[in-house]
């Protein structure tokens, strides 16, 4: 289980993050839902250790993580695919995915046959350049990427961000995918509510930097989280 208890995050003088308390388990999407501005993404990297805390604790799999660097946290099983995708456009597609062999054992150096049953389209572009690629193809490469590192925590932030339908839905499908596979807890970021209630497990809504809504999809009051989200 991820536990992240009690965070308050600063950028200098102004607090991202106000006592924000959030469990994720494998086999679980866990949704974190808000308006642009209010933390989302301050919170996914405290959590992959981009950024550190000011307050806090976090742990995954029983292990404290507060303390460790982003790549010591990436051997331990946590997997990021940032907000904009931030792939390595002068490299090729097959270049891109081997830059997840960083935390890995020699032994798990290679592309798990996954990433291509899930992306077709990146097994027909490994000689392509990632700048080539379309919006939508980068960030099935961003996904893809952090699949080869193996995780048992992926961290995913609004990737539906600008990507045409069609690959909306292929990676909506990943996603349930991934689930199902029962052993990776998923953290989401989005804004997108349909695609947001339609995967998420459990969910978590934020403004001005502390969770106001949680509970299950079951128990989730549609209007009340919309209103929330609304500019």
């Amino acid at each position: 289980m991820l536990e992240v208890s009690d965070l308050d995050l600063h950028y200098g003088a102004a607090q991202a993050l106000r006592s924000v308390s959030v469990k994720a388990v494998p086999g679980r999407v866990t949704c974190i839902l808000g308006r642009n501005g209010v933390g989302k993404s301050s919170l996914l990297r405290a959590l992959v250790g981009h950024q550190p805390i000011t307050r806090g604790r976090i742990a995954w799999q029983g292990a404290d993580l507060t303390g460790l660097t982003a790549h010591d946290r990436a051997r331990r099983g946590v997997a990021y695919v940032p907000q904009g995708r931030e792939i390595f456009s002068l490299l090729s597609v097959k270049e891109n995915l081997e830059t997840g062999f960083a935390p890995l054992k020699r032994a798990d150096c290679f592309i798990p046959e996954d990433v291509f049953s899930l992306f077709p389209v990146l097994k027909d572009m490994l000689r392509r350049r990632g700048g080539d690629l379309s919006g939508g193809q980068q960030q099935q490469l961003a996904i893809g990427r952090a699949l080869v590192t193996r995780p048992t925590l992926l961290v995913l932030d609004e990737p539906t961000e600008g990507i045409q339908p069609s690959i909306i839905k292929d990676i909506g499908r990943a996603i349930q995918y991934l689930r199902q596979k029962g052993n990776i807890a998923i953290v989401l970021v989005e804004q997108y509510f349909d695609f947001a209630r339609e995967l998420a497990d459990d969910f978590y809504v934020m403004d001005r930097g502390e969770i106001v809504m949680s509970g299950t999809r079951e128990s989730m009051v549609e209007d009340e989280v919309r209103k929330r989200m609304s500019v």
